[in-house]
């Protein structure tokens, strides 16, 4: 039996973030209507959080950075093809799929951050609070990117459990340890 061979993938600073916008999301999540000070500081966290990443994707360590995982609409497509066939490479980083869900999951937390914004804004709060984009209109909008994103989620959850058992590593392990296996 041959010892593992362990390498480094994901760095302190993603899996922090990673762990802390789950924390944060869920939280913001389940405290929309009963807890709104929680909620709205949960959502600013959020905010906050999706900016590093953005910036961290761009200045981070190899496996973080979007030139590692953003791939072509056709290689993801190809890859998803793959995956429906069982038989999709596996990848130290993020594949096609996972860099393209973080690039949705992104998006989908911005938008809702910036809706929650402009919602809480036409409320008399928050750093919109008072301006003309500060609108009744995007509390709809916010509540549905809340509810896509909750969406997307579940979605990363499934191929993460799927990916782990379809390449014989735990995913989830990796982004706790930082390590996965060479």
């Amino acid at each position: 039996m041959t010892a593992r061979n362990d390498i480094k993938v994901w760095d302190p600073l993603i899996r922090l973030f990673h762990w802390s916008l789950v924390a944060a999301f869920t939280l913001a999540y389940l405290t929309e209507d009963d807890f709104m000070t929680l909620h709205v500081y949960a959502g600013y966290l959020v905010g906050g959080l999706v900016l590093f990443r953005l910036v961290w994707g761009f200045i981070g360590t190899r496996h973080a950075r979007f030139s590692d995982f953003v791939y072509a609409p056709a290689a993801v497509l190809a890859y998803l093809k793959e995956l429906l066939l069982l038989r999709a490479p596996r990848y130290i980083g993020h594949n096609p799929a996972g860099g393209a869900m973080i690039l949705v999951l992104l998006g989908s937390l911005l938008l809702t951050t910036f809706t929650g914004l402009a919602t809480y804004g036409a409320e008399g709060g928050g750093p919109l609070a008072g301006t003309v984009l500060a609108s009744g209109a995007f509390e709809d909008i916010h509540e549905f990117f809340a509810n896509f994103t909750l969406l997307l989620v579940i979605i990363h959850i499934g191929a993460v459990v799927g990916s782990s058992l379809l390449h014989r590593e735990n995913l989830i392990r990796a982004m706790v340890t930082g390590r996965k296996p060479e």
